[in-house]
């Protein structure tokens, strides 16, 4: 019996030594979980971040270029056929225009002119021009008039080329008259006299005078 006493007391030595080791073990894994949690909130309550949605862009198209405006001018030409004269005034972006063969036929005809020089002008009895524009310098087309078509060329005309008319009544009858005059210095023109065409006398250019049954009367620039 007083052997067995050191034995208890070595047995109950071991016990507590190894039940102190357990015990530190499972504290520093704990402390350890907690300091890092404590350190790192992130990490121990870290979600996935949403991934930004791409936002959808449109590419703005540029504008178009806008035109010029057209010029104001005055053209005179010749048909194709060398029968009549065509003289075109633009302003403003219209136009009016005149046919005259300096006989008996003749078309007074207006209208717009579109942005890409294109011009659909219309008269009298179904009477239409249709033209375009070329680089500002000349008109080129086709002048529908009676039943027939003519296809012309004006150049751009400098002053005193151009178109002039003249209305008046003179001892009752009345009169109007319409001018065409070429860069050359031709003149074509008709004169009506109470709805009678006839060929129109000269005009003078530089002032637009001229003379009809002994009455001085002046032809204008035609504009639109």
């Amino acid at each position: 019996m007083k052997r067995s006493g050191p034995v208890v007391t070595l047995l109950a030595g071991l016990l507590l030594g190894l039940f102190m080791l357990s015990l530190n073990a499972t504290t520093g894994t704990k402390s350890a979980s907690t300091s890092y949690a404590e350190e790192s909130p992130e990490a121990a309550t870290a979600s996935p971040t949403p991934t930004p949605t791409p936002t959808k862009t449109t590419a703005s198209s540029s504008p178009s270029p806008s035109r010029a405006p057209i010029p104001d001018a005055d053209y005179a030409g010749r048909t194709t056929d060398d029968s009549a004269s065509v003289a075109v005034t633009l302003r403003d972006g219209k136009a009016i225009a005149y046919y005259c063969d300096g006989r008996a036929k003749e078309s007074w005809l207006k209208g717009d002119v579109e942005e890409d020089g294109t011009m659909k002008l219309t008269g009298k009895h179904g009477a239409e021009l249709n033209g375009t524009l070329k680089e500002g310098k000349r008109i080129s087309g086709t002048v529908d008039i009676d039943g027939g078509r003519y296809a012309f060329t004006a150049d751009k005309a400098k002053k005193p080329s151009g178109l002039y008319r003249a209305t008046a009544t003179v001892r009752g009858a009345k009169l109007d008259g319409g001018w065409i005059v070429l860069p050359d210095g031709r003149q074509v023109g008709i004169l009506t006299r109470d709805g009678e065409p006839a060929q129109a006398p000269r005009i003078d250019p530089e002032t637009g005078a001229v003379t009809v049954d002994g009455q001085q009367l002046t032809a204008r620039p035609v504009t639109p």
